[in-house]
């Protein structure tokens, strides 16, 4: 894996939290605890809006990355066409059951005093809006990916992330009305689309491929084969993630999250270079597994002895740095609960290190199945592991829940790689 596409990753992914560092503190000051709590249950349905897709955007990529040097490079743009058709239908449905949902009234299940109903439902509807733009943007950043076009979408990257934070900053400085901070992100995911979609239109022209195919039974088949599976993971996945917040804000109230939130965001923003690293290895891997299947293994263990190494190191410091790191940052806005609550969630990223690999290499070699009923397994446990520790020790209790989870997941996806490894040796032995 070149180690520029690596940078440039590290680049799409950290200059933003740069922005939300000298963001963040002032507008929590000016919004309140409440708006910010809810701001940031906004920024975990939005970045759910990538499940809409159906896997459909992970399944271009692997498709892609497959195609490209093989006979089969001339059905890429068919591809994209059929899963543009897909994404914009569940993309559709997803608005529709958030206005339904903001309807319904399904905000009422977070605990709230200052801040009007109105703005809520104004909020509701601007997000629906966002979710069909978030789940095509996936499937057109999938095509970036698989052509290895890391460089572009890191710089996207970098303006999604000022938008992020950057923008509702700015707006709360003339108002503090919800609905005005969530247009932010609605107008973001806008500019998003139009970009990843002239990106990869870009790299297909550059291919020699005509841009627009057409939308086939056969490639919608072949992406739902792989995609059906990552659709499961896909709809529980950030479910699993951005479940504690849901919850801390039902068992406690709205300004509890903002004081789970913080310390999360800063631990979990360590994840940007196991992020950067398995973004590549994952087109880069099935590229490899296609066209020379022992280097492709040669180059998993190897970044994955690197991404171990690393993450120890840094996720050590950062629990140790903890409690001087966050009072620096949000000085009054945080509490003993929340240095607890970073210490515990560094150990729950360092498993969730590891498994991100093995994540990327069960993926590549198609075993989207086995990351699904592993997904399903973990779902109603860690549920119900967070309502009896939050309940018990509040929101240390919901680090400690995500953190057990994330063991479980990694332990559980090194098991399936074994197994899958073990019954490819067995098939080759009886071929023989």
């Amino acid at each position: 894996m070149h180690f520029g596409n690596i940078l440039w990753n590290l680049v799409g992914l950290g200059l933003p939290l740069l922005i939300a560092a000298l963001t963040i503190p002032e507008l929590i000051t000016v919004i309140g605890s409440e708006r910010f709590g809810l701001l940031a249950l906004a920024w975990g349905l939005i970045g759910y809006a990538g499940a809409l897709d159906l896997g459909i955007g992970r399944a271009t990529t692997q498709r892609v990355s497959a195609m490209r040097e093989s006979a089969e490079n001339q059905q890429i743009p068919h591809v994209l066409a059929t899963a543009i058709r897909i994404t914009y239908i569940t993309g559709g449905i997803g608005m529709l059951v958030i206005l339904i949902a903001a309807a319904c009234r399904a905000y009422s299940y977070i605990q709230t005093n200052n801040v009007a109903v109105l703005e809520i439902q104004i909020s509701m509807v601007l997000l629906a809006l966002a979710l069909p733009m978030q789940a095509i943007s996936a499937t057109y950043r999938g095509v970036n990916e698989a052509y290895l076009n890391f460089k572009d979408i890191s710089i996207l990257r970098v303006f999604l992330g000022a938008t992020n934070f950057g923008l509702p900053y700015l707006i709360a400085s003339y108002t503090t009305k919800l609905y005005w901070l969530v247009a932010t992100l609605v107008f973001s995911r806008c500019l998003a689309l139009v970009f990843y979609r002239y990106f990869a239109h870009r790299c297909m022209n550059d291919a020699g491929h005509i841009v627009y195919g057409k939308y086939t039974k056969d490639i919608a088949r072949q992406l739902f084969q792989f995609g059906g599976w990552v659709t499961v993971s896909s709809i529980i996945s950030p479910i699993l993630v951005q479940a504690d917040r849901f919850f801390v804000g039902g068992l406690i109230s709205a300004s509890a999250i903002t004081l789970y939130v913080i310390p999360y965001e800063v631990v979990t923003q360590a994840l940007i270079i196991v992020g950067a690293i398995t973004t590549i290895a994952f087109p880069v891997i099935t590229n490899l597994i296609h066209n020379a299947p022992q280097q492709a293994t040669i180059t998993f263990r190897l970044w994955l002895y690197r991404i171990t190494g690393l993450m120890l190191i840094i996720l050590s410091i950062l629990a140790a740095v903890m409690p001087i790191l966050l009072k620096l940052w949000v000085g009054q806005h945080i509490s003993e609960e929340s240095i607890w609550t970073g210490q515990i969630l560094c150990i729950g990223v360092f498993f969730n290190s590891i498994g991100a690999m093995y994540y990327a290499l069960l993926h590549a070699q198609g075993q989207t199945q086995s990351t699904a009923i592993l997904h399903l397994i973990e779902f109603p446990l860690y549920i119900l592991l967070l309502i009896i520790l939050i309940n018990t020790f509040g929101i240390v209790g919901c680090a400690i829940a995500w953190s057990i989870r994330t063991l479980f997941d990694t332990i559980g996806l090194i098991l399936m790689s074994k197994l899958f490894e073990r019954k490819k040796r067995a098939r080759q032995y009886a071929t023989v």
